[in-house]
């Protein structure tokens, strides 16, 4: 997904430094191998079951929805996923960093309860602020886990744009009803509360759209 193209006549299909979001399903016995990234800011939000993570560091760590990743790849970073045990549902989230060339590294972020119930948690924040992981820009990542018929609003910062995304379930905004693989955002004002028709996942993203981005990124920068 070009998350940007949630907003008419913008002329870019980044959503300010937010460029990709790849919703991948990798089914049992999938393989990335061994590859390299510059200059891209990749979360991995893992939903459902697990993968298998090898990098340049020297890590092999198996994520899930209890533990969650961070690449900065900066100059140079290598790794490989895979599904041996089961299939996995995730997002890929490809982030143009603030500046080229920074030093490549790793994060991870352990929740053993997983995505907490009505509950908004704060996954990944822009340098200097606390947050479980660390993004080399002006953005920052939330999830919740809605029972049926509760309400929630969405998180909201100065000076910064909503993007929110339905990984599952079903809600309805303002007069709008969104479902699994649906957005919303309004770049001028705070989107009205969230009300869930059935359990629901969201994933919400806050974002300076002026922020200072470099385009150098293997993935963020097309």
């Amino acid at each position: 997904m070009r998350p940007g193209q949630i907003l008419p006549g913008s002329g870019d299909d980044a959503f300010g430094p937010l460029s990709v979001i790849d919703h991948a399903n990798l089914e049992l016995g999938t393989l990335v191998k061994m590859h390299e990234h510059n200059n891209d800011e990749i979360l991995s939000y893992m939903w459902r079951g697990s993968m298998v993570h090898e990098d340049s560091a020297g890590n092999r760590v198996p994520l899930s929805p209890k533990k969650l990743m961070m690449m900065n790849a900066g100059e140079s970073f290598w790794h490989e996923e895979s599904t041996p045990l089961v299939p996995a549902e995730m997002l890929q989230i490809f982030i143009r960093p603030r500046k080229a060339n920074l030093e490549g590294q790793v994060q991870f972020m352990e929740r053993p309860d997983g995505v907490r119930q009505n509950e908004w948690t704060l996954l990944a924040a822009p340098e200097g602020i606390e947050s479980p992981l660390e993004i080399r820009q002006a953005v920052y990542v939330y999830d919740i886990r809605m029972d049926e018929n509760s309400t929630t609003n969405i998180p909201s910062h100065p000076g910064f744009a909503q993007w929110l995304y339905v990984m599952d379930g079903e809600i309805n905004i303002g007069e709008t009803s969104l479902s699994k693989g649906d957005a919303a955002s309004d770049e001028e004002s705070a989107l009205p509360a969230a009300t869930a028709v059935k359990e629901t996942t969201l994933v919400c993203f806050l974002v300076c759209l002026g922020a200072e981005a470099i385009l150098e990124g293997t993935i963020s920068g097309k």
